[in-house]
């Protein structure tokens, strides 16, 4: 049974159409990845999966559920932009993103004493145990993303939605970043869609690839149609290689 369901979803913004006949279904503990030229719908797309939109025609349901009309505690995201509450230190951050959940919102007692140790152990895996008592301000742009996406992780959503999450990271901890996103997916079994215009990323992370592009396009007026899904490649056991898709479909040479 799908997880997460999209039907005939098209999305517009005044008399520009963003997005149309999007159909889409993926199973609980999937990884999507979504590539395709700037201007395609990505980052639309994902706003609509987190209800912080709603589309103009068709529904999207995860588990079976009526169509969300707000966002709620089962979606996270982490945008291309850092962010994080400012007025708490980096470790209070990472509590706070799992106390979400909680009836008060907060941990009292042994329960606090705990969440900080787990944040603890969060922050060296991300690398921040060394700025844990800071405050976001005195972070530089890469380690605010760091917390970030730390702090969505630890929320534990059962979808999680990432748009360019990693764009600000330096090689090394972008893939570190990569191991800690895979090991708490394994974790939790979390239903993640990711953003990216690196495909090498795409495909190591993603067990779909997902390809947004126009198919119609009208040369006399640019924005007169919108993009849908026009490829959806399988990444397990190395699916199709990098280098054929790199040459044979133009759209995926995506260049933000």
């Amino acid at each position: 049974m799908s997880f997460v369901t999209v039907r005939n979803v098209f999305q517009s913004y005044g008399p520009r159409p963003i997005i149309e006949r999007v159909n889409f279904e993926a199973e609980e503990g999937a990884f999507v990845s979504i590539v395709g030229a700037s201007g395609c719908g990505k980052s639309t797309f994902l706003r609509l999966l987190l209800a912080q939109e709603q589309p103009t025609r068709g529904d999207i349901r995860v588990a079976g559920a009526d169509p969300a009309r707000e966002p709620g505690l089962d979606r996270g995201i982490v945008f291309q932009r850092y962010s994080v509450f400012p007025h708490m230190t980096v470790r209070e951050n990472i509590v706070a993103g799992e106390s979400f959940r909680r009836p008060w919102g907060r941990f009292f007692g042994a329960d606090r004493k705990a969440a900080l140790a787990r944040a603890d152990d969060t922050l060296a895996r991300i690398g921040l145990d060394h700025v844990a008592d800071q405050y976001p301000a005195t972070l530089s742009g890469g380690m605010q993303q760091r917390l970030a996406i730390g702090q969505a992780l630890v929320a534990k959503p059962r979808v999680l939605l990432l748009d360019e999450p990693f764009g600000a990271l330096d090689p090394g901890t972008r893939l570190s970043m990569h191991d800690f996103l895979q090991d708490l997916r394994a974790e939790t079994g979390m239903t993640v869609f990711m953003v990216t215009h690196d495909l090498e990323e795409a495909f190591k992370l993603g067990d779909r690839v997902l390809v947004f592009d126009k198919p119609r396009w009208d040369p006399h007026d640019p924005n007169r149609y919108g993009a849908t899904i026009t490829y959806d490649f399988d990444a397990r056991d190395g699916g199709i290689p990098f280098q054929t898709l790199k040459e044979d479909t133009h759209v995926l040479q995506a260049n933000g």
